[in-house]
């Protein structure tokens, strides 16, 4: 990984030291800000939102979807994960921590109701993981997340009792995930025959990835830029609902940790899958919050907490199953891959 993408934990929290700072010292800049809007919509953050979704869309290859039948136990594995195992632990840390602060209960269901499609390819590359794998389960998020996410976010919130409006959430879905999924299809089919794929998966993705990070930490500075005093005047709202976010990884790396031993994978597929069914698209997490309930609520913050304390604990999960395979945790994986490589070939399973 590179240095910068390997230290995002630091360029998280340093943009939000900075937009609290610029919230604190230049006069008016929250409510300048704010004015810039089309409907109630944030035109900055729109925008920023969309370059953070748009290239995470690239990553569907319906051609990997093929593959499935190949290796499906550690697949299905981590879809139980994404969307059972996840937003169950969410909705209830959500209720016992967050009972009566709404906005913070809907941030946390937001995160634990979408799984991610675009960070885990870092994370797996990182921990020397199934990449085959990682394509076909993140092609399938993306799939997926666009018929499950709003039926299930509605159910969640349901749960608790709290009203949402549903037009505005299917609305957010289909602006944030819909939209960018086509245009991510018709320019990478584009792409691809007008330059190659080479030049597509070499230079063109690699471009839009360091975009999307750039929009990342933009979101960032202006979100807490337009809350740095609700935020100061109303830190231990923060700190509230760090708790069941932090819990909630806990729990589900945890058990994500069993169930891969107990299924018997080795590495490279167990890592993978607890690597996918534990994180979140924080992403469309965040851009639901604000579409929800604006640019400068407790909902939009909660999500960026998410983002906030993701990072590491995916990074500290890379080590962590590095260790844990040293300490014979999953099966023995010197030998094939059950999951051939993209030429057809098998893939040598890596012994560290």
């Amino acid at each position: 990984m590179k240095t910068f993408e390997k230290y995002l934990a630091v360029w998280v929290a340093l943009c939000m030291g900075v937009g609290i700072l610029l919230s604190q010292t230049i006069p008016g800049i929250g409510e300048t800000i704010d004015s810039w809007q089309i409907r109630g919509i944030s035109v900055p953050i729109g925008i920023c939102l969309f370059l953070m979704m748009y290239p995470a869309m690239l990553n569907l290859q319906v051609s990997e979807l093929k593959r499935i039948g190949e290796n499906p136990k550690p697949i299905l594995l981590s879809l139980i994960s994404n969307w059972i195992i996840a937003p169950l632990v969410a909705v209830t840390l959500a209720n016992l921590f967050l009972k009566g602060n709404e906005q913070l209960n809907v941030a946390v269901i937001l995160l634990g109701s979408s799984p991610c499609t675009a960070m885990v390819l870092v994370w797996g590359r990182l921990a020397k993981g199934n990449q085959e794998q990682n394509v076909v389960n993140t092609s399938i998020n993306t799939i997926t997340i666009m018929f499950l996410y709003v039926p299930l976010v509605s159910l969640l919130t349901g749960m608790q009792g709290i009203p949402i409006d549903r037009v505005l959430l299917a609305i957010s879905a289909f602006v944030f995930i819909g939209i960018p999924l086509v245009l991510g299809i018709i320019s990478k089919r584009a792409l691809t025959r007008a330059k190659g794929e080479a030049w597509f998966e070499e230079t063109y993705r690699p471009l839009v990835e360091k975009v999307a990070i750039g929009a990342l930490l933009t979101t960032l500075v202006v979100l807490f830029s337009l809350n740095g005093d609700v935020l100061l005047s109303n830190f231990d709202a923060l700190l509230l609902v760090s708790v069941p976010l932090l819990l909630g990884f806990v729990i589900v790396v945890g058990l994500n940790l069993l169930i891969t031993r107990w299924a018997g994978l080795e590495y490279r597929e167990a890592i993978t899958t607890v690597i996918i069914g534990s994180s979140s698209h924080f992403e469309i997490a965040i851009a639901t919050a604000v579409a929800l309930y604006g640019v400068g609520s407790y909902a939009a913050l909660g999500t960026t907490m998410g983002l906030f304390w993701e990072v590491p604990i995916m990074l500290g999960l890379v080590y962590l199953g590095k260790a844990l395979q040293k300490r014979g945790f999953w099966a023995a994986s010197e030998k094939v891959s059950p999951t051939a490589g993209r030429d057809g070939q098998p893939v040598l399973a890596d012994a560290e």
